[in-house]
């Protein structure tokens, strides 16, 4: 708990030291939260979850609703793009980034060990690459970390047989909750869910313990929570959109004409008054099916050029995207640490698998699912950021085996 609070007190002493607090003014104050900024000054202004670009373009689903309603609720307490509610804001996505120190070291002492476990969570509490989105980014990059990292740790406890601990059903409610309440803030996630719903029943199941009822509970208590919001998407727009509609865009800001494997920024009706005017006039639900059409048309005529960036998104995600840079020289360490991570991370997987390491195979469906979007659309660093938690914990797990056979390298030598 002391690390949780120190490392909350020093993400709050770096936003007034870098000032922080002071958000990017062009655009119209864009870059204060982006599209979940724009909605939040909507809520604010009491026009609804609404308009996530200018002008009144009416009722959206743009964005899950969670984090607009959280920055719409700061903006009628605090002011509408004022420092204050920059402050109030990246304070709370500080306390996301250091609460998740909690389950991070309890999913690693669980699977690893107390010295894993203690390294980890240093690691995660007083890392400021991770200090980086919490006091930069306005947007869900910290909570749905948070998010996951509970999953995995409820998801642990389930398939054990010291589940028994608990009344049967209260594991359940609570995975079903915390899958609902992370689909609310980031869909993304639900990527994940199939493989960890399946691995929980095979590992009950061969300790013989049941699961059926307890799967048809989750699932009620899972769409009870989401069916407030698909309610209003289909009164709203007259038909069924599940939590979020801006799909074809994000497919077609990476595959298009330009497409490289990275984000074509350009594309973003934002950037570009073309688009903003499509966007005003056609209304979401029909500039996302055109952009969704755009990108399946581009798809078709170029396959074999799809397939390849397809590959380079792959890489990007792990390694890092490249940033432009006028040097001319042949060699760019700026992703070296990035793309360090994801290898010792990686490597420790494999070696969690080969040991036959407890969630061994969670942390394995959780590195092959819940990237796999964004090797279809594009990735970028913060989108690896949800899943840093468990690969950090596999990283130190990985340091920690080399560590620990030294000594007996050392004494073979001296032998």
């Amino acid at each position: 708990m002391w690390m949780v609070l120190l490392s909350f007190l020093l993400q709050i002493a770096a936003i007034g030291v870098f000032r922080q607090y002071h958000m990017r003014p062009g655009e119209d104050n864009f870059g204060f939260g982006f599209e979940m900024g724009r909605i939040g000054r909507s809520i604010a202004l009491g026009q609804g979850f609404s308009n996530p670009y200018e002008g009144n373009t009416g009722p959206s689903a743009w964005e899950p609703p969670l984090y607009p309603y959280l920055i719409g609720g700061v903006f009628k307490i605090f002011g509408i793009y004022t420092y204050a509610s920059a402050w109030v804001l990246l304070s709370i996505n500080s306390v996301f980034a250091a609460l998740t120190t909690i389950p991070a070291y309890l999913i690693a002492h669980r699977c690893f060990g107390p010295r894993v476990a203690l390294w980890s969570a240093r690691v995660w509490a007083f890392n400021p690459y991770v200090w980086y989105w919490s006091v930069h980014w306005i947007w869900d990059t910290t909570f749905t970390p948070l998010m996951l990292a509970l999953i995995f740790l409820v998801s642990l406890k389930m398939a054990s047989l010291e589940i028994e601990r608990w009344p049967p059903w209260r594991g359940w409610i609570l995975f079903g909750s915390l899958w609902g309440v992370g689909a609310l803030a980031n869909p993304t996630m639900l990527s994940f869910l199939p493989f960890c719903g399946l691995w929980i029943w095979r590992q009950r199941y061969k300790g013989g313990l049941p699961s059926f009822g307890g799967i048809v509970l989750s699932s009620f208590v899972f769409f009870l929570l989401l069916s407030p919001w698909l309610v209003r998407n289909y009164e709203v727009f007259g038909r069924f959109v599940f939590i979020r509609d801006d799909f074809g865009l994000q497919f077609r800001l990476g595959n298009n004409k330009f497409a490289d494997g990275m984000l074509i920024a350009t594309l973003q009706p934002n950037l570009n008054k073309p688009e903003l005017e499509k966007f005003q006039r056609m209304g979401e639900i029909a500039y996302e099916a055109e952009c969704r059409r755009l990108a399946w048309d581009w798809i078709r005529q170029h396959p074999g050029r799809f397939a390849l960036i397809s590959l380079k998104r792959f890489f990007y995600y792990w390694n890092g995207v490249p940033r432009p840079t006028n040097s001319r020289s042949p060699w760019d360490f700026r992703s070296s640490l990035f793309l360090a991570s994801s290898v010792l991370a990686i490597w420790g997987l494999v070696r969690a698998l080969r040991q036959k390491r407890l969630g061994a195979w969670l942390f394995a469906g959780l590195v092959a699912t819940y990237p796999t979007v964004y090797y279809f659309v594009f990735p970028h660093a913060r989108y690896r950021h949800p899943i840093e938690p468990e690969l950090f914990i596999l990283a130190v797990f990985l340091l920690s085996e080399v560590r620990s056979h030294k000594p007996v390298a050392e004494e073979a030598i001296a032998e």
